[in-house]
């Protein structure tokens, strides 16, 4: 891990996760997030050959977890080139720290801050990224706010995040459709948008960024995947809040959970859990 220390962060810097992220901070959804890393490296690293990162160049994960795409990136901007993880839970900026000296990355320093305001200089980074971290923010448009900000002028902001309004299960069953109306309900009580992805573009456009792409993908997983859970492994990681807002209770979330993972389980179950729309926009020279 890099030794230098990014200007403008420390104690003060550091919030509390459960005012940032909707899904909250438990070992679950740690656990969920460094699963991630690797059942979407692919889309990731797509992102990464259309934005063409070079060698000496420096880029920034934010909301990165547990790891996020920080091997990827560190990858792209060797040698010469450095990355910064950011994440607002000490936890996981602890485990993405562990992650890196594990990895020997040793072009990638990790801190705590909040995406939406993050005390760095603005214009250092040559790509700025956040994966399905919009989705969890109440005000996203505050956070591409700041992801521009950070940017250099020329230089890519980009986002990975879902638009989960329609999702497919075939041949259907009630325990699911219940189940992704208590999710959907818990995150729109958190303030937090499920249908973020669709809005990505224009999102970009409003805070000034040029040359907008778009690439929607539709993943659907076989019997056995860990992605293919989704829905009862997000449901699980927000038990406690869907507990406090009264939306469920214990008896009929663990009923429900069931019901789900041994419909999954079959293999002529057909899932999309959601769409992934990956946008990408480049901020104007000064």
């Amino acid at each position: 891990m890099a030794t230098a220390t990014v200007p403008g962060t420390g104690p003060a810097a550091e919030p509390a996760a459960d005012d940032v992220y909707a899904l909250g901070s438990n070992p679950a959804e740690s656990a969920r997030l460094q699963r991630q890393s690797d059942e979407l490296r692919p889309q990731a690293a797509e992102l990464l050959a259309r934005i063409g990162l070079e060698p000496g160049q420096s880029a920034i994960d934010l909301g990165c977890g547990p790891s996020g795409i920080l091997e990827l990136l560190s990858a792209a901007v060797s040698p010469g080139g450095r990355v910064v993880g950011l994440d607002a839970d000490p936890a996981h900026t602890a485990m993405a720290r562990q992650y890196v000296i594990q990895r020997g990355l040793d072009n990638v320093e990790v801190v705590t801050a909040d995406a939406r305001h993050t005390g760095l200089p603005p214009g250092i980074f040559d790509l700025v990224h956040a994966r399905t971290l919009l989705v969890n923010i109440p005000d996203p448009a505050a956070v591409v706010a700041e992801m521009v900000r950070l940017a250099r002028p020329g230089g890519w902001v980009a986002s990975q995040e879902p638009d989960a309004e329609h999702a497919v299960c075939y041949p259907p069953l009630p325990a699911w459709d219940r189940l992704r109306e208590i999710f959907s309900v818990s995150i729109d009580r958190l303030g937090a948008d499920l249908r973020v992805g669709r809005r990505l573009p224009e999102l970009f456009r409003q805070a000034g960024l040029a040359d907008v792409e778009v690439v929607v993908h539709a993943p659907t997983h076989p019997a056995g995947h860990s992605r293919r859970t989704l829905l009862p492994d997000l449901v699980r990681s927000m038990r406690p809040r869907i507990l406090e807002l009264g939306l469920s209770d214990g008896q009929e979330l663990a009923g429900l959970d069931r019901a789900v993972r041994d419909h999954l389980a079959d293999p002529r179950t057909l899932t999309v859990p959601h769409l992934l729309v990956v946008a990408w926009g480049r901020k104007p020279p000064a």
